[in-house]
């Protein structure tokens, strides 16, 4: 999962500071650290310079772990916050316009959809404009994720001509009064002179707000190299890097922002539209130093969860009141977060979990499909009285479901359990009782690591 590497690496060099004021002990933090970034795919010259800096700032604040552990979330941070805009800006006067480059195959097309989700969430009027003519199966791929995302697309099966496809989307943006028309462009499978020269023309004609550049983050140094070529031909505005949920390294972004000097603006982390989020710099150095991201949490949920409801699920919880149709709209709301994998390192404590948690599916997995076809043969009596499930209404539900008798008596132990802990968790020092049990999930040797991350 995303920065398991340099995570686990940099919990590994704070354990070797044993002592304070112990040069030797720091030494070989410092060459665990060099180690695990350039393994993490970090450039060597930007280790290089990580790495002395950390040294120095933690020799002058005093050798310790938390000084250690400070002097790295600021040299990362001060990294990651490249000169530029972060997120998305809009333009003084709509629409505006984002030219969309990559390479082919960096999964450009589909982070263009994802970015025109996002803005959608956020009650924006969205145009795409199918301008990759190159890839046969590029306009075709748009109509589907337009479809699936609820977006208008513009294209022409009547031209070859990129250019003209792109001015004439722009038009029909400014005509029809959209926030933001977003332009997908033509990649190759390697940088040539002809991408560029089509990329150029593109730019003179539209004149676009912003250019974004999408790197393939498993191609590590690669990604690197390339948005360095394509910042000094045709000058990019921010990078967004795709497929990092993939990406268990994680330092293409550190080497990005450090050797490019772009900013980065979103990171891709899975494969579901909507799996994209804004990166801000000090947000991502505290998942990378295992802290979590509450911030960003909230702002996900936010956008999808109904707060007036959400406050009427937390009275009956409270009143034990809790029913089965409470129980398939929460699913249906977790299912609009993403997968798992991409909210998991927002989670203080959670990040050492990963491997039990991180394939977690709230659409497809076989326990979400059975508890949905429990629930779908009950009555609407049962479903809003759980307690009336005797043994004959449960024989009739099994049947109905196709379930054995073993899992329904199992999926309805699950309900009541998690029923009494969401109980205890809304009362009074809930929260102290949800801190307690992610400590002993932990283990004793995580919860310290993440309890001297600085804040």
């Amino acid at each position: 999962m995303l920065f398991d590497v340099i995570t686990g690496s940099i919990k590994n060099a704070v354990n070797k500071i044993r002592h304070k004021d112990d040069i030797a002990s720091l030494k070989k933090a410092l060459n665990e650290l060099k180690k695990s970034f350039l393994k993490a795919d970090v450039h060597h010259k930007t280790t290089k310079n990580l790495v002395n800096v950390i040294e120095m700032e933690t020799k002058k604040n005093g050798i310790g772990q938390d000084s250690f552990l400070k002097a790295l979330q600021n040299q990362l941070t001060n990294i990651l916050t490249t000169s530029g805009n972060q997120g998305f800006v809009f333009a003084s006067k709509p629409p505006t316009t984002i030219l969309m480059t990559g390479l082919q195959g960096s999964g450009k097309t589909t982070t263009t959809g994802k970015l025109a989700h996002y803005l959608k969430t956020r009650k924006k009027k969205v145009l795409i404009v199918a301008s990759d003519l190159q890839r046969l199966a590029a306009v075709e791929q748009l109509k589907q994720i337009c479809v699936q995302i609820e977006v208008d697309l513009y294209f022409d099966d009547n031209t070859s001509d990129p250019i003209k496809v792109a001015l004439d989307g722009q038009r029909k943006a400014q005509e029809e009064l959209y926030d933001v028309v977003l332009i997908d462009t033509a990649g190759r499978l390697a940088i040539d002179d002809e991408l560029m020269k089509e990329l150029s023309k593109i730019k003179e004609t539209i004149k676009p707000d912003e250019i974004f550049y999408v790197a393939d983050s498993l191609t590590g140094h690669d990604a690197t190299r390339t948005a360095s070529t394509f910042k000094d031909k045709i000058g990019i505005d921010g990078v967004i890097l795709s497929k990092y949920d993939g990406d268990t390294k994680g330092g293409v972004a550190i080497s990005i922002a450090d050797q490019v000097g772009v900013p980065l603006r979103f990171i891709g982390n899975g494969e579901k539209m909507l799996d994209l989020e804004v990166f801000i710099p000090d947000r991502i150095v505290s998942r990378l130093l295992g802290a979590g991201d509450i911030e960003g949490l909230a702002e996900k949920t936010s956008a999808i969860i109904d707060e007036k409801k959400a406050k009427e699920v937390s009275k009956k919880i409270r009143k034990g009141e809790f029913d089965f149709n409470d129980f398939l709209e929460q699913l249906s709301m977790m299912s609009k977060l993403g997968s798992m994998k991409s909210i998991i390192g927002m989670i203080p404590g959670l990040s050492q979990m990963t491997g039990q948690l991180k394939d977690m599916d709230f659409e497809n997995s076989d326990e979400i499909k059975r508890i949905k076809a429990l629930i779908g043969s009950m009555t609407l009596k049962e479903r809003k009285s759980p307690s009336l499930l005797n043994s004959s209404r449960k024989k009739r539900i099994a049947k109905g479901s196709g379930l054995s008798d073993m899992q329904i008596n199992k999926i309805l132990k699950q309900f009541k359990s998690a029923s009494k802990m969401a109980k205890k968790l809304s009362g009074k020092g809930g929260m102290k009782g949800l801190s307690s049990m992610m400590s002993q999930l932990q283990g004793g040797n995580n919860a310290g690591f993440n309890s001297k991350i600085p804040r």
